[in-house]
């Protein structure tokens, strides 16, 4: 029976009965191909040293008291996660924190593993169990000062098993400073089995094997995680650049990625229904699955926002969190299938289980059903009056509720939890779903500069459905546009990106709308301006063409050195007396500044200065932007000129090729009128 025949979960949690009765009357065995379903209960088995979920279509054994996941069987294969491995780097969850003690102990990486195990529930419907390890004093320096419980669940006739975890740091004097670098669940497949990896219809292809990145196979470039593979054991892939961040991930496009394998014909999938428990909004990047085979879902992160994303925690400071449910699709098709399919049959299952959001069946106390939250609707308006006399809609605006704050904290933000959505062609927009507490209603609009912001406090209790009528956002804006470069949309996707070296190519982005992630594209600067920089002249040239993604560092004699940028146009009048202004909105910036002049280079002090901004990392990391920028520069009509002008754009900090910014857009605008 085909998948689309057969609900690989309960669409309505509501409808047992029907459901029950559409599984016994399914003459199947559990786990024998694509679409089947075992009509038996859920069976707990708890032993010494493991624990065994079983509802016949898959088995996950995870290890006791630790609650590390050691196997999971499914379809004939005793074990999809790397046998090879020690049971402690099969499926985990992990931390990356640092202690605020004033010591030198920083980065610590430590695999959760729990000291006690309780049946939560346990029934032929659901099974779910929980391995906790509370915390205490004598932990100091040696465990992540929280309190964590990870919880598995098991359901009748599922198809793949949710994971979650309460997270807590007590509000008591000797819970410890701390700050929580990143937290994640991993799986480390077989790599004898998983060969073909999917992150997006776009990208997914058969990867190298992880011994095709060795000494011997592969050759280290810039950084460990981009390597040249120059041996390969598939000899296609000789010449091709293997690094994991070219398959990170908006938190808005991230739902469903995995891998396949293709005898047995079997797919391994993590499924995020939700973004409300990961940090930064619906921009922040993260990693997803890469080259082990291994596949992650990244909760708390720093990658592509630097410290900024990384919540740092005081002396008894309360916090509490849920990360998860998520959900650990497997799948399989009939034989003579096609087994690329699984990835289309992923999708459909995501769908699933994001409208199913939230779920109903977790027990922790902690995770709020649909009943206890509450929603929130609203429409949007820009008003521009030198775009339009009327009130614009704010189509496709993104409008989310985030803990109070100032106009876009949200993408700074990450202890608690944030709820987004999308605003229709009308501007009109509904967040549901919402966990209770207090929050701000926050928005941008793609092609409008800055943050909106209510500056009423929203709260939630349970059931509210809260009418907050027309909301209005009015971007910066001080007089007309004199001329324009790029697209406000936050990302430099825009701009031109450049081939890439023929010795640093990954085959999947040539081509490819995110070209920008082929590596070694910022040394490609320096081939194409090796003597003097970037000039773009205002009704010449064209920001697709003329305008780099990336203001990076030249390199010049071995030595990376900062880069100025020439803005040429032409003023025909100029208002001696009035005040310009220069908007200039950054996608990115690592360890950068930005320096503007405005008609003499030569000047000792800039018109504007940004100091040091920015630890994105996104230009070694092939990412299109990092955390959000805008600056309004006063240029006084005094210092221009009638006929031509030039603004310059400075980035003096240099020493390497990861030093630099990525412009979202940059307008001028005249003096009111």
């Amino acid at each position: 029976m085909e998948m689309a025949d057969i609900p690989s979960r309960k669409a309505d949690m509501g409808d047992r009965r029907k459901f029950k009765d559409l599984i016994k009357s399914i003459c199947t065995c559990g786990g024998d191909g694509f679409g089947t379903m075992s009509p038996i209960g859920v069976q707990l088995y708890v032993q010494d040293r493991h624990v065994v979920m079983d509802n016949g279509i898959l088995q996950v054994t995870l290890s006791n008291p630790d609650g590390i996941v050691t196997g999971i069987r499914y379809n004939g294969v005793d074990n999809l996660l790397e046998v090879l491995n020690d049971e402690s780097n099969r499926g985990y969850w992990d931390v990356v924190w640092n202690a605020q003690d004033g010591s030198s102990r920083a980065g610590m990486f430590e695999v959760i593993k729990a000291t006690n195990f309780n049946i939560i529930k346990e029934s032929e419907e659901q099974v779910e169990v929980s391995f906790s390890r509370p915390w205490d004093p004598s932990h100091q320096g040696k465990l992540v000062p929280l309190n964590i419980d990870k919880r598995f669940i098991l359901l009748r006739g599922y198809s793949g098993f949710y994971t979650y975890a309460i997270y807590e740091h007590v509000g008591s004097p000797e819970w410890p400073a701390f700050s929580l670098g990143e937290t994640r669940i991993a799986f480390k497949l077989r790599k004898d089995k998983f060969h073909y990896m999917a992150v997006a219809d776009n990208r997914r292809r058969f990867m190298p094997l992880p011994d095709d990145r060795l000494p011997g196979r592969g050759q280290q470039l810039a950084y460990p995680e981009a390597v040249s593979l120059v041996n390969p054991v598939e000899p296609e892939l000789k010449g091709e650049v293997d690094d994991k961040y070219q398959y990170s991930c908006d938190n808005k496009d991230l739902k469903v990625h995995g891998w396949i394998s293709m005898d047995p014909a079997v797919g391994f999938w993590q499924i995020i229904p939700s973004d409300e428990f990961r940090s930064g909004g619906p921009l922040k990047q993260n990693l997803t699955s890469h080259v082990g085979p291994t596949t992650l879902a990244v909760f708390l992160s720093a990658h592509y926002t630097g410290d900024d994303l990384v919540p740092k925690f005081g002396q008894g400071e309360p916090w509490k969190k849920v990360f998860g449910p998520v959900f650990v699709y497997v799948n399989s098709v009939m034989d003579g299938e096609d087994p690329l399919t699984l990835w289309d049959d992923a999708k459909r299952q995501m769908l699933v289980e994001v409208q199913s959001w939230p779920y109903s069946f977790p027990v922790s106390e902690d995770f709020q059903s649909s009943d206890q939250r509450g929603n929130v609707n609203g429409k949007l308006f820009v008003r521009d009056k030198y775009v339009s006399d009327d009130y614009i809609p704010g189509q496709g605006a993104y409008v989310g509720l985030a803990p109070p704050g100032e106009a876009g904290s949200w993408q700074r933000e990450c202890k608690d939890y944030q709820f987004w959505t999308r605003a229709d062609e009308v501007g009109y927009f509904s967040i549901n779903n919402v966990c209770t507490g207090n929050y701000n209603l926050y928005a941008w609009v793609p092609g409008f500069i800055g943050d909106y912001r209510n500056e009423v406090d929203i709260t939630i209790t349970p059931g509210c459905n809260i009418e907050i009528g027309d909301v209005v956002y009015e971007p910066l804006r001080d007089g007309p546009t004199m001329w324009e470069i790029g697209i406000p949309d936050r990302s430099a996707a825009e701009f031109y990106v450049p081939d890439p070296d023929p010795r640093y190519i990954n085959k999947l982005f040539v081509d490819h709308p995110d070209r920008f992630r082929q590596y070694g594209l910022w040394d490609r600067y320096s081939e194409l301006y090796p003597s003097e920089d970037l000039v773009y002249t205002i009704g010449m040239s064209d920001y697709r063409k003329d305008w780099f993604f990336a203001q990076v560092n030249r390199k010049k004699d071995d030595k990376y050195v900062g880069t100025t940028w020439q803005i040429k146009f032409r003023l025909d009048t100029v208002n001696q007396d009035g005040i310009y202004k220069l908007r200039v909105a950054l996608a990115s910036a690592t360890l950068a500044e930005l320096q503007v002049r405005v008609n003499n280079l030569n000047t000792n002090r800039p018109l504007f200065s940004s100091g040091l901004i920015g630890r994105d990392n996104s230009i070694a990391r092939h990412g299109i932007h990092g955390l959000y920028w805008l600056y309004s520069v006063d240029i006084q009509g005094a210092i221009l000129v009638q006929g031509d002008n030039t603004v310059y754009l400075t980035q003096p900090r240099s020493g390497n090729p990861f030093v630099g910014l990525m412009y979202d857009y940059i307008r001028l605008e005249a003096p009111p009128s």
